[in-house]
């Protein structure tokens, strides 16, 4: 008796410490390449912002990016030549839930060398507020002058 009130004890905590069957989901439907196709601001006006401390909105819009769920690694591309250096930039991320009523997830950004490290551990974290099979929402907020300042990028799929 006392072995199975341990097995049925140890099989709870294993499936209550796995991951979350929505992040799981969203792994899945991260998978692949994806356009990041509009950046925006939640105020009015022009900024110089540059993103994950590499380039500017400008170079960032339009970029590629590859996610790869099994390893949680992916390739980001600036593909602007107006842009130095133009290429690929690597990253390891992380889907995090905060909430299961309202669907959202912290998605942890850290860009790596080729080899998967990172030459700084800095890393970043954004609120992935939409995805669907085409498109993808990340929220970034930062201060601006002591207040509360969103960027907004939305990706596209692209069809492979």
């Amino acid at each position: 008796m006392k072995k199975i009130i341990t097995f049925v004890l140890l099989v709870s905590i294993v499936f209550s410490c796995g991951t979350p069957k929505t992040v799981i989901q969203s792994k899945k439907v991260i998978k692949g390449y994806w356009t990041l196709s509009e950046i925006t601001y939640s105020e009015m006006g022009t900024f110089d912002v540059t993103l994950l401390n590499d380039a500017s909105k400008e170079c960032f819009i339009g970029s590629t990016w590859q996610f790869i769920p099994n390893n949680n690694s992916g390739i980001y591309t600036i593909n602007d030549a107006h842009c130095v250096p133009t290429g690929d930039r690597n990253f390891i991320f992380t889907i995090q839930e905060v909430d299961a009523n309202t669907g959202l997830y912290d998605f942890l950004l850290k860009p790596t060398n080729v080899k998967g490290k990172s030459e700084n551990d800095l890393g970043f974290r954004l609120q992935l507020t939409q995805l669907s099979e085409t498109t993808m929402r990340w929220e970034q907020t930062i201060s601006v002058e002591g207040k509360p300042f969103k960027i907004y990028m939305n990706f596209n799929k692209i069809n492979e």
